[in-house]
């Protein structure tokens, strides 16, 4: 497993990943050719993904677990935490969440 701030990347094995999403259209890079795992409202920052890969977001959340697939492994960026490199592989994103009572949210950086 690997936490990057309020972000944590799971390797799973390619066998558990959803036979769809495989074939699902990944999510857009942003102007610097990174894949944004999370974006700080606040900051600007973003946790995000270089090298050659996929991000696909599970369906029924527009916040919920994403799958990330990085055939040649790559790293995970930010401009406050060091540099994580991952491997090559199937990983499960998720975001940190917090209570606040009546309702759970993402955390915002």
């Amino acid at each position: 497993m690997f936490r990057q701030g309020d972000v944590l990347i799971m390797p799973v094995a390619e066998e558990s990943v959803p036979s769809g999403a495989t074939d699902a259209v990944g999510e857009p890079r942003d102007g610097r050719g990174r894949l944004v795992l999370a974006l700080g409202e606040v900051t600007g920052h973003a946790h995000a993904v270089t090298g050659r890969g996929r991000l696909i977001r599970e369906p029924g959340s527009a916040e919920g677990p994403m799958l990330l697939h990085l055939p040649e492994g790559g790293r995970v960026v930010h401009e406050e935490h060091a540099a994580i490199p991952l491997p090559r592989g199937w990983f499960r994103v998720v975001r940190q969440r917090e209570y606040l009572p009546g309702s759970v949210r993402v955390v915002a950086d």
